[in-house]
């Protein structure tokens, strides 16, 4: 419908001219959805002057066209097109509202400054990083996860191999399923956690002693999270060293750390962090202690004694049903649970310390009897590569249990000890690092428990086995 419109116009922030329909015309209208919405009238040149246009009907399908090919998130809801008449020639006028799914913008740009825009008086201006982040979290509300990703040229070599090693599909549908892709076909800042490009890391360094004082050796961990876990857990290996105690016939051997303890305070240290601060994560070896450092501290209404106990508010939940599905984890909130539990009856406990800007898991060595030079001897130099974790006991026992389920239903304490050597607590430690790394799994409780395999194993030997008995990816 023809509209005549008499009343003078000037440019400003509602408002804006374009003589005809060009590329320019693009980045007013993602402006307009991205501030405070206003009307583009095309057929007018900047001065004001009304010059026509011969062809309304070609123009309101370039606007529309633009709209719903080089502007993302569609905008096509927020946009009304008309044609009017004005000083007796026509023109089109294309209206925009604020839009809901800010930040707008050109498709073939991305979403960086330029490629979004902002209205700033007469004129559509490139926004800051700044003014992206803002608009992203206010459509995203307090989820980081389901917020858009600034990077959208992401690639997911690690996370289809993860997924395949583990025997979980992983398709198109899935990438949105998981909320890796949103519903506009972008990726969401959980995409970028799990992508090869994630820059959000972890630092590591080996102090010697037991203060902040002399670096041995530091690491910094980058890429997608599942690459992260694999080479802090590299990094932490040779700092949990094991001694054995000969009897007149077990051999009873003895960590400065649960082993799970360790894979398990990496865990939580990637699922549980809070993404939106850009430092990076902590942690640091001591002679006598392992401190991990998280920014961020706890959610409102969360304190110490619910997440020991279990009970946690879920910071990245979508993150952490993807580390669920692929077995690397059982529950949400219980990773601080297990390592207390695997710290039963040890006379150094774990200790937790909360600010209100970070949060510090503290695990102790329990071999450390005030000597510092057995542990600060440890060869240390900086890597370019983290190193591999072998251990051939470990790997070897696992794989008598493992050849012994190939023709057994299930396995019990005693039957471990008498087939591997060892103790019996120590064959109940043996067993429950198993169940910990989704080796086996535990069937019944108490006297009668029973272990089992998770699927069809074959035997494994040498390095191959103690990758995949200790959790590690290959």
């Amino acid at each position: 419908m023809t509209k005549e419109k008499t009343e003078p116009l000037r440019e400003g922030l509602h408002i804006a001219f374009k003589r005809e329909w060009s590329d320019s015309a693009k980045r007013t209208l993602a402006a307009f959805a991205n501030t405070d919405g206003g009307t583009i009238y095309v057929g007018i040149d900047d001065t004001g002057q009304v010059t026509g246009l011969a062809n309304p009907d070609e123009t309101m399908r370039q606007v529309t066209q633009a709209a719903a090919n080089a502007i993302r998130p569609d905008i096509i809801a927020f946009l009304s097109v008309t044609t009017e008449t004005m000083n007796g020639q026509q023109i089109v006028q294309a209206q925009v509202s604020r839009g809901t799914d800010r930040p707008y913008y050109l498709s073939d740009k991305g979403l960086r400054p330029a490629g979004v825009y902002i209205r700033s008086g007469a004129a559509s201006i490139p926004a800051s990083e700044t003014a992206i982040l803002d608009m992203v979290r206010e459509t995203s509300g307090n989820s980081f996860e389901d917020a858009v990703s600034l990077e959208q040229r992401l690639s997911f070599n690690a996370l289809r191999n993860m997924f395949e090693k583990h025997d979980v599909p992983l398709n198109d549908n899935s990438y949105r399923t998981l909320g890796i892709i949103n519903a506009d076909g972008l990726y969401t800042n959980l995409a970028w956690l799990l992508s090869d490009e994630c820059t959000a890391s972890v630092k590591a360094a080996k102090f010697q002693g037991t203060r902040k004082m002399t670096i041995s050796n530091r690491y910094e961990f980058t890429g997608s999270l599942f690459i992260q876990l694999e080479q802090i857990l590299q990094f932490l290996g040779p700092y949990n060293r094991v001694s054995s105690t000969i009897g007149s016939i077990y051999r009873e051997d003895f960590y400065d750390y649960p082993p799970a303890t360790l894979r398990e305070a990496v865990l939580n240290l990637l699922i549980h962090r809070d993404y939106t601060y850009h430092d990076s994560a902590l942690i640091s070896v001591y002679d006598d202690r392992i401190e991990f450092i998280n920014f961020g501290g706890l959610r409102k209404g969360v304190g110490k004694d619910d997440i020991i106990n279990g009970l946690s508010s879920k910071r990245n939940p979508k993150l952490a049903n993807i580390f669920y599905r692929l077995h690397l984890v059982e529950a949400y909130g219980m990773g601080i649970p297990k390592i207390f539990e695997m710290y039963e009856g040890f006379e150094k406990q774990p200790t937790i310390s909360i600010a209100s800007h970070s949060f510090k898991l503290i695990l102790p060595s329990q071999r450390y009897e005030g000597d510092e030079t057995e542990t600060s001897a440890i060869k240390d130099k900086p890597i370019s590569k983290p190193p591999t974790i072998l251990d051939d006991d470990f790997a070897n026992r696992t794989n008598l249990i493992l050849t012994y389920l190939q023709e057994h239903p299930s396995i019990n304490r005693s039957q471990t000890a008498e087939l591997t050597g060892l103790s019996k607590p120590a064959a109940s430690r043996l067993l429950s690092s198993l169940v910990d790394n989704q080796t086996l799994k535990r069937l019944g409780k108490g006297p009668s428990t029973k272990y089992a395999t998770r699927r069809a194993k074959t035997a494994y030997t040498g390095p191959q086995a103690a990758a995949r008995t200790r959790g590690t990816f290959r």
